[in-house]
Formats: structure tokens, sequence, C-alpha cells
């Protein structure tokens, strides 16, 4: 069992169900996760801060077991904001109007967007292994772009990627998770690998993924050029894999820092999948700025 201990439940918002699992005793933390994962994907971190606080792990929208809303040309329902809007009305319906924030992979670029678009709900902000996805696209090299080739892949027009991938979703999933942790793909558990499979085979998954990447190149860079003037207010410490992609590529605190007004945080010895590779030490760096003064949240209601 994943989440021992943990409560599973289907929160309603305005897109429709959001589901996630909650736990723990203490200030409010929201865990969102990445592609092509579930919240499945917090198994091994969720549990030890559960020690400290209430810990709130959920699927994004079009991912999991959460709601997956017909798309339009613009791509607007599978945007950050729509996302982030979501994450806000489950915590809101758990009791909690403030709450820290952890996000990794899409997950870290759903809660950039909830933090510049709802600064009064977040009191600190935790980033896993991304850089802004504007700073991403700005600076397109052939060394991060071909491991990166999903960025590209999954966002052109439906629906050659849906159709593609449809063909054989477990061997697509298998081999690009494999192929982002080549030497290690043992970490991952193979109960959280079949909750991924079950979901990736769940109907209007993989157009929903599609659709968040064609957000991402699209209708996300609007909304962010159009916010160059804001900054995450809240403390933000950035983690990244010390032989990850963005390591090799990018210097993430100083990309943070011309979007963040307070950023600290180092490398994590593991690749992209922190949580899942080294679920010891990512837990140590994010308990220890969780319970700084400055980054606890309160309780906005009764709570779970």
């Amino acid at each position: 069992m994943l989440f021992e201990g943990f409560r599973t439940g289907d929160a309603a918002t305005g897109v429709g169900p959001i589901r996630y699992v909650v736990g723990g005793k203490g200030p409010p933390l929201l865990l969102l996760h990445g592609h092509p994962q579930t919240h499945a994907m917090w198994h091994r971190v969720a549990p030890m801060l559960a020690r400290d606080f209430t810990v709130v792990a959920s699927d994004l929208r079009g991912y999991g077991d959460s709601a997956k809303p017909e798309s339009d040309p613009s791509h607007a329902p599978y945007s950050k904001r729509a996302m982030a809007v979501d994450q806000v009305e489950l915590m809101a319906g758990l009791g909690f109007d403030r709450f820290a924030l952890v996000g990794h992979d899409r997950g870290g670029r759903v809660g950039h967007r909830l933090c510049l678009d709802h600064p009064g709900r977040v009191t600190a902000f935790a980033a896993l292994d991304i850089i802004p996805t504007r700073s991403m696209f700005r600076q397109i090299r052939l060394a991060w772009a071909k491991p990166y080739y999903h960025w590209f892949y999954l966002a052109q027009p439906f629906d050659l990627p849906e159709r593609m991938i449809g063909a054989d979703p477990d061997h697509y999933l298998a081999w690009h998770m494999e192929k982002r942790q080549p030497t290690k793909a043992a970490i991952f558990d193979p109960e959280a690998m079949a909750e991924y499979r079950r979901c990736y085979h769940l109907p209007g998954t993989i157009h929903a993924i599609c659709e968040d990447y064609r957000a991402a190149a699209s209708i996300d860079l609007e909304h962010d050029e159009a916010d160059l003037d804001r900054r995450i207010e809240c403390p933000m410490l950035a983690l990244w894999g010390a032989t990850g992609v963005v390591a090799q590529h990018f210097d993430p605190i100083a990309e943070w820092r011309e979007r963040a007004s307070d950023v600290s945080g180092r490398a994590i010895a593991a690749g992209h999948y922190l949580a899942e590779e080294a679920p010891d030490e990512t837990c140590e760096a994010l308990r220890a700025f969780l319970s700084q003064p400055a980054t606890v949240g309160v309780a906005g209601g009764h709570g779970p």
C-alpha cells in the first residue's frame, strides 16, 4: 500500500473531481506531481513529511483519476492557470486558505502559476528539477532539446501524438521514464509503476497530457509574457537532480532569481525523479525549508 494511513478523496471543483490523498497533522502542504506520473510519485516522501505537516497529494487536471475536461483550440482548459485554480479549490475545500506547495516537473509549473495568480494562498514554494517554462523555451539548444524531446512531440497538433502513443501506451510510458533514468529504472516501485500504467490507460488521459504540453508551448507562454513584471514573493526553494538534464544545462538558482524574490536551493544526488530516487535527502531538504517560520502555512478552516 503506497499511502498507508492516508485518506483518499475526490474534491468537487469547477472542472469536476480532483483526486487526492491526505494524511498527517500540522501546517498544510500540497504536493503536485509531474508527467507521466500521478500523486503516487510522492509515496516515499509524503509519509515522512506527514510527521510534521498535513500533507495533500493530488492528481493534476488531466492526470490520474482527476477530471479530464474537453479542450479548445487555445488549449486554455489545460493552461497552468486553469490547473492552478483546481488546486486552490481543492485546498479551500479541505479548509486550507493558505498552504505551502511543492511541485515536481509539470506540478512545479502549475505551482509557479499558482504563486503568481494566487499569491495570498502560498506560504512557501519548492520547485523540483525545473526552471521556468519561458526560460526553457528561450534557450532551446540541441543538448537539452534531445532529452526533452517530449516538449515538442507531445505539443504536435491533434491527433498525431495521441494516435502514436495510444498504439502501445505501456511501452511509451516505460521507455520515457527509463530514458530519463537509464541506469536506475529500478528506483520505481512496482506498485507505483502499475498505478502510472493504469492511469495512462484511462479514457482521455493521453489526450489531456498532450493538451498540457500544447498549452505550455502556447497559452502558458502568453500568460508568462504578460506577467514579466510579477515575481514569486513567498520564500522559494529550488531542488534539482545533480545528474539530471537541468543540472547539466542550466543554473537553476540564477534562473529562478529572475522570477522570484527569495530563492535558495541545491542539488540532490539523483536524476530527474528526486522523490523516488532520493526520498530521504529530498525530504530532509524540504523539511528544513518548510520548517522555517516564514514558510509555515496555517489552516484557513477546519482542515481534514
